[in-house]
């Protein structure tokens, strides 16, 4: 797997920087020529992802959200979100459909299928009191 380019960006955890990170990321892959629906479903991931280090990760805390992204010779794009947050107790069960730490708020619990829907494959890991980091990769397939 050869990378032919790569990002790292790093923002405070606030809602409003969730917006910048989705078209950060999108303005990267640009480069691939997605298709218009290869384009909206990594956008949709990624926000996913930077919303759970927001919501979850720091909970009301403000602490840094960081992107990596790569792209490698066969089109394969890889982004790692990760926060230093709380950290996951049961990766499996916040997996799940419907688990939510949010139990105070209004959360759907369904971050991670969302991603898992719209992205080739999503790797989660996490600490307890260090943090989690979520992988998401998507191949994008040339048009001809």
């Amino acid at each position: 797997m050869n990378v032919v380019n790569e990002m790292h960006l790093n923002f405070p955890s606030k809602s409003v920087n969730e917006s910048f990170a989705r078209s950060a990321v999108s303005a990267f892959v640009m480069e691939l020529d997605p298709t218009i629906g290869e384009l909206a479903d990594i956008k949709t991931a990624v926000s996913e992802a930077v919303t759970n280090c927001i919501v979850h990760g720091y909970r009301r805390e403000i602490g840094t959200v960081y992107i990596d992204a790569k792209i490698t010779e066969d089109k394969l794009v890889i982004i790692k979100i990760r926060d230093k947050g709380v950290g996951i107790e049961d990766v499996k069960e916040a997996m799940q459909p419907l688990f939510t730490t949010a139990k105070d708020e209004e959360r759907a619990g369904l971050g991670f299928a969302v991603m898992q829907s719209f992205m080739d494959s999503v790797k989660v890991h996490s600490v307890p009191e260090k943090g989690t980091s979520v992988t998401l990769t998507k191949k994008i397939v040339p048009l001809r």
